[in-house]
């Protein structure tokens, strides 16, 4: 039976970590600020957007909560953005996705300061990412390598196949789990749902990381014998998350992270940390 990668525990433990760091500013008269910005009333949204308040309360952090209308306009988003970059009491700014119909989202993304960007996947910080220069870390997938680290799951050297190519996980993934960093510097593959025999290529995999969107996507037959599995992309079925990677291969992989509690709790931790580091930075 393979060993459980529990992404709540570690996250738990990052949280900790962060409260302490928070704390020692606020010991100096500096405080963290984190600032949402949610435009409409999109219900899965809105939950999202008060998990993440609620994680910024329990580190003491502070939060601005920015609820905008479904009526508007692009100049009105981006008009509230350029205020946020100009507040030196925001650190980071998270801007809730999707947007809605008609309202274009890279210019808005793109109108963040990406020294307030939270998420890591400003182009500026994405380009940081390929020449390895410091910045924001895209949060996904720097909670992947965190998680993999914490559990001892061998990534140097090793071979480690992404299965996708979105612009939040697959990609900037593949980006760092090539840099010289610790817990990196793997030799990877990344294929797609395009890929006409996805399975060829995971079952030479050392890791296999799922960020396809495709429920079930990864199955038992496709996984090498003690292989390190993450389920990073979901997909809904009604109310039930599912995950691209079918419950049954934790018979055969030697790690796996849970449907729920794996990578989720991971990059709501790292958006905090991508937070706290800019509010340090500005202190």
């Amino acid at each position: 039976m393979a060993t459980l990668l529990d992404g709540e525990r570690l996250a738990a433990r990052m949280k900790m970590e962060l409260a302490d760091r928070v704390a020692r500013l606020a010991a100096i008269g500096r405080s963290v600020g984190l600032a949402t910005v949610l435009v409409g009333d999109d219900g899965p949204s809105a939950k999202y957007v008060s998990m993440k308040h609620a994680d910024c309360a329990a580190i003491g952090v502070t939060s601005y909560d920015h609820k905008l209308p479904a009526t508007a306009t692009q100049s009105d988003v981006e008009a509230l953005i350029d205020d946020l970059n100009a507040d030196p009491a925001v650190h980071g700014i998270l801007v809730q996705l999707p947007l809605p119909k008609g309202m274009n989202e890279e210019q808005v993304l793109l109108r963040i300061d990406p020294s307030k960007d939270v998420d890591g996947l400003h182009p500026v910080n994405l380009g940081k990412l390929v020449l390895g220069a410091p910045g924001p870390l895209p949060c996904t997938p720097a909670g992947i390598v965190e998680l993999l680290a914490a559990y001892e799951v061998p990534v140097e050297g090793r071979h480690v196949v992404i299965v996708g190519r979105g612009t939040t996980i697959g990609r900037p993934l593949g980006l760092l789990l090539t840099s010289k960093r610790a817990g990196c510097n793997a030799a990877v593959t990344q294929v797609h749902t395009g890929v006409s025999d996805i399975g060829s290529y995971t079952r030479t995999a050392d890791v296999i990381i799922a960020a396809a969107g495709v429920a079930g996507l990864i199955t038992p037959n496709m996984v090498a014998s003690g292989a390190a599995v993450v389920g990073a992309g979901t997909s809904w079925n009604g109310t039930k998350l599912l995950s691209d990677v079918e419950e049954n291969v934790k018979e055969v992989a030697g790690w796996i992270t849970p449907r729920i509690g794996g990578v989720g709790p991971m990059t709501r931790a790292m958006l905090l940390k991508n937070a706290v580091l800019a509010g340090e930075r500005a202190s």
